[in-house]
């Protein structure tokens, strides 16, 4: 699993001029599935999300968690983290999950992390077109894929 993660002031999606999820301070989080990936990926990553201090303490360092400032998380579906750029200039996506492994993958993720975040987090809609917006704080943004953890 791979993430690219968004310290935002706020963030939303949109799915056919509707708003589906709307956040204020937080985490906007961009998922990326691919067939190899398990439930232990999903018990590290979101133990990892939930636990990583980038929000700034009263001296304005990064020495708080999520949990710690009481945000909020929006999880986002997205295959291309897996695109492959090595040949040629068409991405290939051979290594994303197809949609009957990724969708309960996702589904478990958001649930899992909502268990660590202690509320329920906000969700996009896997394989619809989505209209994201985020204003990144800081800014500051982290890729972490879950075959890397040493």
């Amino acid at each position: 699993m791979r993430v690219v993660i968004q310290r935002v002031s706020h963030a939303s999606v949109t799915i056919n001029g509707t708003c589906k999820s709307a956040i204020e301070q937080g985490l906007l989080v961009l998922l990326g599935i691919e067939q190899a990936d398990t439930e232990e990926d999903i018990q590290w990553l979101c133990k990892k999300i939930a636990g990583l201090r980038i929000f700034d303490d009263l001296r304005g360092v990064m020495n708080l968690s999520i949990k710690d400032v009481e945000g909020n998380i929006l999880v986002i579906s997205q295959f291309t983290l897996h695109a492959s750029t090595k040949k040629g200039n068409r991405p290939s996506y051979i290594k994303a999950a197809l949609p009957t492994l990724a969708i309960p993958l996702y589904k478990q993720f958001c649930t899992q992390l909502s268990q660590e975040l202690g509320k329920e987090v906000g969700t996009g809609e896997f394989g619809a077109d989505m209209k994201v917006e985020l204003l990144n704080d800081g800014p500051v943004t982290i890729c972490i894929d879950s075959k890397n953890r040493e």
